[in-house]
C-alpha cells in the first residue's frame, strides 16, 4: 500500500472532514450491499423522478450539439431565465449579467467564500447548519462563527444572537430557510427583526441559501432577505438551485445573483477550477425555470403528508420530541429524554451519536447525529421517500425506542 510522505498533503485539508451527510447515505448503501435489511434516511435527496419536459429539453439539446464549453457564468439563456425567475417569484430585479451559474449550490458557496475571505474573516452560522457551511469557510481560511438556536424557538436565529455574534472582523452571514436540517422558515417579520441588525452592520454580507424555496407548508408565504431589505440588496448574494423543487439533484445546477464585482471574482476563481456548469444540464435548467411549474404544488403536498406522517408517529414515542417544520423535506426530532438510556445490549446513549449508530445496527435505520449539524443532542430525517418506507422506518424507531431502559 503506497504511504504518502509527511507534509504532502495540503494543512487546509486538516481544517475540514468528510460530509456526515455523505458518509452515512454511503454507510447505509454498503451495508445494502451486504445483504442487511437497511432503510437510508440520510440523504436529501427527492425520491422523485426529473419531469419529462425537463429531461426532454436535455436530450434536444444533445442532439443540437450543444456539447461545448458555456460562458463560464452560464450561458445567456439560463442567465436570463434565472433573472426572469428572481422577478417573477421573488421581486428581485437583477440583470442576466448579475447572475451566476455553477456545478450545484455547493460550489456556489465554495466560489464565494474563497473568492472573499481572507485569514481570521468571520462567518455567522446559525446552528444547527447545513454540514458543508463550516467547512467551506475553513478551507477558504476564514473563522465560521456558530450561533446556536434553540428548539423552543423554532431553531430561529434571534436578532439578539445575530447582533452577539458580529464583531469588526465579520464578512459574512450566511441564512438558509427553509433549513437543512430542521426546516424551518422565517416570517417576513422576522426576517425584518434580522435585517434591521444587518443594517447596523454595513461590513457584513449576507449569502441567503434558498435552495428549499418552493418546498414550503400550510401555506407558508417564503421571503428573502434582499427582498425584504432592499437596502441590503448590494450586499446580499440570492443563491438558489434547480436539485430540490425540480428533482434535478444530479444535474448538478446552483444558481445565484449579487453585486456584479463578486460575480466577477467568482467568475474568476471558477474559471480555474470547474470551468462551466455542465452544458446539457445548464438547457434542462432552462427549462425548469421558464417551463411549466404545476408540478411543484403536487410536490408540496406529497412532501407535507409525509412530514405529517413522520412528526406523527415520531412523537408516539416517550423519549423523542419532534417539532412540525415548516419548509424542506427533513424534521429534526429532539432525544434529550432518550441520554443516558441503554439498549437491550446494554449500550448506552450518551449523545445522539451512540443513537444514530445503535439505530443502524439494532433496527437498519440511517439518520444522521445532530452533532454533524452543530447542535445536539437531535438527529435529522429525510422524509423524501414513500410513505410506506416512512411507516415502516418510523415503526422500527418507536420499536427501538420501546426496547430502551
Amino acid at each position: 500500500m503506497t504511504t504518502l510522505p509527511p507534509g504532502f498533503l495540503a494543512s487546509a485539508l486538516g481544517r475540514i472532514k468528510p460530509s456526515p451527510t455523505l458518509a452515512m447515505t454511503q454507510k447505509s448503501r454498503d451495508l445494502k450491499a451486504a445483504g442487511r435489511d437497511v432503510i437510508g434516511l440520510a440523504a436529501g435527496e427527492p425520491d422523485f423522478d426529473t419531469p419529462e419536459n425537463i429531461k426532454e429539453a436535455a436530450i434536444a439539446a444533445i442532439r443540437r450539439g450543444e456539447t461545448k464549453y458555456t460562458n463560464i457564468e452560464g450561458i445567456p439563456e439560463l442567465r436570463a431565465a434565472i433573472a426572469a425567475k428572481f422577478k417573477r417569484e421573488n421581486g428581485l430585479t437583477y440583470s442576466p449579467a448579475q447572475c451566476f451559474v455553477a456545478p450545484g449550490g455547493k460550489a456556489i458557496i465554495y466560489n464565494a467564500m474563497m473568492a472573499t475571505l481572507n485569514d481570521g474573516d468571520e462567518v455567522v452560522v446559525p446552528a444547527p447548519y447545513w454540514v458543508s457551511y463550516p467547512d467551506i469557510v475553513l478551507l477558504a481560511g476564514g473563522k465560521p462563527v456558530c450561533v446556536e438556536t434553540r428548539f423552543e424557538e423554532g431553531f430561529r436565529l434571534t436578532p439578539d444572537a445575530l447582533a452577539r455574534a458580529i464583531t469588526s472582523r465579520t464578512k459574512w452571514l450566511i441564512l438558509n430557510q427553509p433549513s437543512n436540517p430542521t426546516g424551518a422558515c422565517y416570517t417576513r417579520e422576522q426576517l425584518q427583526a434580522l435585517t434591521t441588525v444587518l443594517l447596523d452592520h454595513p461590513h457584513v454580507w449576507i449569502l441567503t441559501d434558498d435552495m428549499y424555496e418552493h418546498l414550503v407548508f400550510g401555506g407558508f408565504r417564503f421571503h428573502t432577505v434582499a427582498e425584504i431589505e432592499p437596502r441590503l440588496y448590494q450586499r446580499t448574494l440570492t443563491m438558489n438551485g434547480v436539485s430540490k423543487a425540480y428533482a434535478m439533484t444530479g444535474w448538478r445546477i446552483g444558481y445565484c445573483a449579487g453585486a456584479i464585482p463578486l460575480i466577477a471574482a467568482m467568475s474568476k476563481l471558477q474559471s480555474q477550477s470547474a470551468t462551466n456548469a455542465t452544458s446539457i444540464s445548464q438547457w434542462a435548467s432552462v427549462e425548469a425555470l421558464n417551463g411549466p411549474q404545476d408540478f411543484i404544488p403536487k410536490f408540496q403536498k406529497l412532501f407535507e403528508d409525509r412530514r405529517d406522517l413522520v412528526v406523527s408517529m415520531l412523537n408516539q414515542t416517550s423519549c423523542i420530541e419532534c417539532p412540525v417544520p415548516e419548509g424542506a423535506f427533513y424534521v429534526y426530532p429532539s432525544i434529550r429524554k432518550m441520554i443516558g438510556m441503554k439498549t437491550p445490549a446494554g449500550r448506552r446513549i450518551a449523545t445522539d451519536e451512540d443513537f444514530a449508530t445503535a439505530l443502524l445496527e439494532d433496527e437498519g435505520v440511517a439518520v444522521v447525529h445532530g452533532a454533524a449539524f452543530g447542535l445536539s443532542p437531535f438527529f435529522r430525517i429525510s422524509y423524501a421517500t414513500s410513505n410506506e418506507v416512512l411507516e415502516d422506518a418510523c415503526g422500527r424507531i418507536q420499536r427501538f425506542c420501546g426496547n430502551l431502559s
